[in-house]
């Protein structure tokens, strides 16, 4: 059984992940490093609400900054945040084929 700890934290960044719009982020970053503003063309969002949305994903440790001037980039945190997306993505296809 994972320690109180753990159970907390795991499911504080499931919490994170339940929001279309994080979502959309996160695969938009896993596909590579990006800014604000094409993120917030990506996935048809305010850039404001992208970057309220990133600032939670990144205390969550699922995505990292890389500042470059006066430009932020960002970019998934790990190979991970790849492995935990991939697999939520693939457990409602699975989901929904079998119904």
């Amino acid at each position: 059984m994972p320690d109180e700890e753990q159970v907390q934290l795991a499911a504080e960044g499931f919490r994170l992940l339940a929001d279309p719009t994080r979502i959309k982020i996160l695969w938009a970053l896993l596909q590579g490093e990006t800014s604000v503003a094409c993120l917030a063309e990506l996935v048809g969002a305010a850039p404001t609400a992208v970057s309220q949305h990133l600032a939670k994903l990144r205390l969550a440790g699922l995505v990292r900054g890389r500042r470059e001037g006066t430009f932020v980039h960002y970019s998934a945190a790990d190979p991970h945040v790849r492995a935990l997306l991939t697999e939520a993505l693939f457990h409602t296809e699975q989901a929904r084929s079998d119904t």
